[in-house]
């Protein structure tokens, strides 16, 4: 540009190294849209909850809660459950599959709850984790069937908090028995589910296993449910079926905590919960 055509527009009076700022004001409309947005914004801190404070927020003068329409919108379904609520409640458990409507809805209910409450420690598809049980199998500590399931879900395992808490204690063999002996004591404990082990270590636990465990998991080392005791004859291992892991467990034992539900869920989710695990595959 020219330096005749330069002097012909009007600029701001600001230079900087001889270049000179063009004083091109925004168009009209925008300007007006801008300052509309600015009232908008004044008046929408006014109209609905916006300025934080020490606790809480402004409610403003409409007293508008997203909170409060969430908590309207649950206690709207909870309202048009609660027949099916009471019902669940009450029911026999073992005759719930032939009531469609009800297993139905508890199915789905249960599905709710499970994902919210269980599926931290057991996954979302239930399958579980080490240390973690998994719902699919027939695998059960405390029993499959869906009494066993609901006495479970209810008052949880070693919870602290309920008197009816399913419980038992293996003892920490580390304090028991020599080195050696835990040694041959795993290798026979793996040799009852058809891992590789060193034969004369597994033949030399044996007997240890029988006057130290036997107690708990029988002779055959199938187990006992009344005791929460693990099957040691199938493939199934609750932390690790590998040489360190069975060592830490009977040098250390477990000790896994479930919480007790009743004591944080309704009657009819407790319930609901036991049905949908009992329905995923593995249920007695």
């Amino acid at each position: 540009m020219s330096d005749d055509k330069k002097h012909d527009i009007e600029t701001t009076g600001h230079s900087w190294d001889g270049i000179e700022e063009f004083n091109n004001p925004l168009p009209r409309w925008w300007v007006w849209v801008f300052y509309a947005t600015i009232v908008w914004g004044i008046g929408y801190t006014i109209a609905y909850p916006a300025w934080p404070l020490l606790s809480g927020a402004t409610r403003g003068v409409l007293g508008a809660s997203t909170r409060a329409d969430v908590a309207a919108e649950i206690q709207h379904f909870k309202d048009m459950n609660a027949s099916l609520d009471a019902e669940l409640a009450s029911a026999d458990m073992t005759t719930l599959a032939s009531n469609a409507d009800l297993h139905g809805y508890a199915i789905n209910s249960g599905a709710a709850t499970f994902r919210t409450w269980c599926a931290q420690c057991h996954g979302s598809g239930a399958a579980g984790a080490k240390g973690y049980p998994n719902l699919l199998d027939n695998d059960w500590l405390w029993g499959g069937n869906i009494e066993e399931i609901t006495a479970t879900v209810r008052h949880g395992v070693r919870a602290e908090t309920d008197d009816d808490t399913r419980f038992s204690q293996m003892p920490a063999f580390g304090d028991i028995l020599e080195k050696d002996e835990i040694t041959s004591v795993v290798a026979y404990a793996r040799s009852l589910s058809g891992l590789d082990v060193d034969a004369t270590a597994a033949a030399a636990g044996q007997e240890i296993f029988v006057d130290n465990c036997a107690a708990c998991h029988t002779e055959a080392g199938t187990g006992d449910r009344e005791q929460g005791a693990p099957n040691l004859t199938d493939a199934i291992w609750l932390y690790g079926s590998d040489v360190a892991s069975v060592t830490d467990t009977v040098k250390n034992a477990r000790y896994g905590v479930m919480p007790s539900w009743g004591e944080r869920l309704g009657e009819s989710q407790v319930r609901a919960v036991a049905a949908y695990v009992h329905q995923l595959g593995g249920g007695e």
